[in-house]
């Protein structure tokens, strides 16, 4: 396995969890409450329709029935699991966000915990699905996230892990001037390949059954943002404040550069389906 991109700058959980907390109103204005990527199927759907796309390709890859006990990994607002409840999952959710607990909407069958999920507390075989969308970029130790994920789940039951990654051979400027920089302005510790997961899954004790990258499928979310972005800093006096005040305004600079990263092809967003052996 080859080394993961990581930023100039060690990203701890703390980095991440004010993060997402101070710019809580900035994510939730240009976003709402998918704190993800939306999925074009068929290009046709609006960018409401497309967030709740990817968590409908998530529930059909995770195929969870009525009653099912599901975990879902950085759970942000709350979103797919809530979605997912409505479809009769009983779902416990983990983010390190106190402004998104405080934020999420309550809903039956649904709860919600600020906790890390290096040290999530949930007990051993509990659960008969596990996601992670866009969540296991945040973590540092991205092997003991496959083995906390292994351990909660019964054996043959499967987890999805929707993921930014690094393409396998990036170019240097590409990691240099795309992929580190965007790793430290997103508070990411690290970057993987898809063949870096698919090795850290299966030391954790996962057989990978379907692989598929999305990225083409996905792409237009950081045009929309960063439209939605300038809007906001010209018309939302509110925005524009704290954008100037942030001690993460980094991020804006972001967006140009996944624009930028999913054009050259630097940057990939892959579904990964495992399943526990």
């Amino acid at each position: 396995m080859r080394g993961l991109i990581r930023p100039p700058e060690p990203q701890t959980p703390a980095a991440v969890a004010d993060h997402y907390d101070e710019l809580d109103l900035i994510y939730s204005a240009l976003w709402g409450e998918h704190v993800h990527h939306g999925y074009w199927a068929t290009s046709r759907e609006s960018p409401a329709e497309a967030v709740v796309a990817l968590s409908d390709l998530v529930g059909e890859r995770l195929g969870f029935g009525a009653g099912d006990r599901l975990v879902d990994i950085g759970c942000g607002y709350g979103a797919t699991a809530r979605h997912f409840a409505k479809r009769g999952a009983t779902v416990t959710g983990l983010t390190l966000s106190a402004a998104q607990i405080v934020a999420a909407s309550p809903a039956a069958n649904v709860t919600l915990l600020r906790r890390d999920w290096m040290a999530n507390g949930l007990p051993d075989a509990a659960f008969d699905g596990a996601y992670a969308i866009e969540s296991s970029e945040h973590m540092a130790d991205k092997q003991r996230f496959f083995a906390e994920a292994r351990r909660v789940l019964k054996p043959g039951t499967r987890l999805v892990v929707c993921a930014w990654l690094a393409t396998e051979a990036p170019r240097r400027w590409e990691i240099r001037h795309l992929l580190e920089p965007i790793c430290e302005e997103g508070r990411l510790p690290s970057l993987g390949r898809a063949s870096d997961y698919r090795a850290m899954a299966g030391q954790a004790g996962f057989l990978c059954a379907d692989y598929r990258d999305i990225s083409a499928a996905v792409a237009r979310t950081w045009t929309i943002c960063a439209a939605r972005f300038l809007r906001a800093l010209l018309a939302d006096p509110a925005i524009r404040s704290q954008v100037v005040r942030a001690r993460n305004r980094r991020f804006a600079l972001s967006l140009p550069r996944l624009i930028l990263a999913y054009r050259t092809g630097a940057m990939r967003y892959g579904v990964f389906t495992f399943v526990a052996q």
